[in-house]
């Protein structure tokens, strides 16, 4: 049976960061990051899982079913 990869953990911390502040702006002001930053994190951790994780709403984001698993 093949190993899985760890997930990436800043990309952990920024998901729960996006779902404590709701949205990536907020997340990163609490991380001290950039939005594009706390984005490019996300996104990594939504490859790695091979799912989307947060659905784009006006305004903020709302986790889909996978994000509301991870979470």
């Amino acid at each position: 049976m093949p190993r899985r990869r760890k997930p990436p953990f800043p990309g952990l911390l920024a998901f729960d960061a996006v779902l404590r502040h709701g949205g990536c702006t907020e997340a990163g002001k609490a991380l001290h990051l950039t939005q594009s930053a706390v984005s490019h994190r996300v996104a990594g951790l939504e490859r790695h899982y091979g799912a989307r994780l947060l659905e784009r709403l006006t305004p903020g984001l709302r986790p889909t079913l996978a994000g509301k698993r991870l979470a």
